[in-house]
């Protein structure tokens, strides 16, 4: 099981991935979701948000066995407070594992 930092840091770059944009476009400015829709080329709306965090879930239980829901988010919500709760869900004890 891989630690706290290197999960961070895995979802920093797949997320960034997912969406089009480098990580320090993503994380540095804090873009809140609907800013990260209208600055990303592969983005038109919130499904597509929606299938880039689908994506990044994924890849967690691919490559590292690990099962993360995340809860509906509204489009304020800025890219720190979402790592913050893909972290709650891959550090929570109580979560079972794909």
């Amino acid at each position: 099981m891989p630690d706290a930092q290197e999960l961070e840091s895995y979802i920093r770059r797949k997320f960034a991935e997912n969406v089009g944009l480098t990580e320090a476009e993503l994380f540095s400015e804090d873009l809140s979701l609907s800013a990260l829709i209208t600055r990303s080329e592969r983005m038109t709306n919130s499904v597509d948000l929606m299938e880039a965090f689908a994506r990044t879930s994924n890849g967690l239980r691919k490559d590292f066995g690990l099962r993360v829901r995340l809860p509906a988010l509204s489009l304020d919500t800025p890219v720190s407070k979402v790592l913050a709760v893909f972290m709650g869900e891959v550090t929570n004890p109580e979560r079972k594992s794909a």
